[in-house]
């Protein structure tokens, strides 16, 4: 994959390369947050469902960059525009989940959905998105079959929680 992807490799300070899909698979969780918290207001315009979902990916895109070169200043160091521009692109993944959730809803008329049927096909893309990236990054990272299958449903497991709360608060 190109540097910059969900799930990119990376190469790591010491030459190894990195299998870090955080960004993809914490950005895929967030888009179905989103979804969801949306879905629990009641109906919810596409339009501004798909403004949502890359707005708050950006928003959170931004606050882990701040966050992660705060985090790693050593006191008095600067910091040099090459720095934060490889921190920028490492967290760019986060905003990439976004976009498949927010495309499934700009199609979902084409399928004949309303509006609480967009949402619920937003929420199923964000959370096979996000047990996709699970399983992948666990198989990069050399687990086992049976490891990254735990992976994946490990964050199966993450996503269900959120339809949960969905149709609890929504009901």
């Amino acid at each position: 994959m190109a540097s910059g992807t969900p799930g990119s490799r990376h190469t790591a300070s010491h030459g190894e390369p990195r299998t870090d899909c955080s960004g993809a698979i914490y950005g895929a969780l967030l888009a179905a947050s989103v979804v969801a918290g949306a879905g629990a207001v009641g109906v919810f315009p596409r339009a501004a469902l798909v403004v949502l979902l890359l707005v708050t990916g950006i928003v959170f895109w931004a606050t882990h960059v701040y966050a992660r070169l705060a985090g790693e200043r050593i006191h008095g160091q600067r910091l040099t525009w090459d720095e934060i521009g490889r921190t920028a692109r490492r967290e760019w993944p986060m905003v990439q989940a976004a976009v498949p959730p927010a495309i499934a809803v700009m199609i979902s008329p084409l399928l004949g959905l309303g509006l609480a049927g967009t949402a619920w096909f937003a929420l199923g893309v964000a959370l096979a998105e996000q047990v996709a990236w699970a399983t992948v990054a666990a198989a990069r990272a050399g687990a086992s079959r049976r490891q990254a299958v735990i992976s994946g449903l490990s964050n199966l497991l993450f996503g269900l929680i959120i339809v949960v709360a969905k149709t609890v608060v929504h009901h």
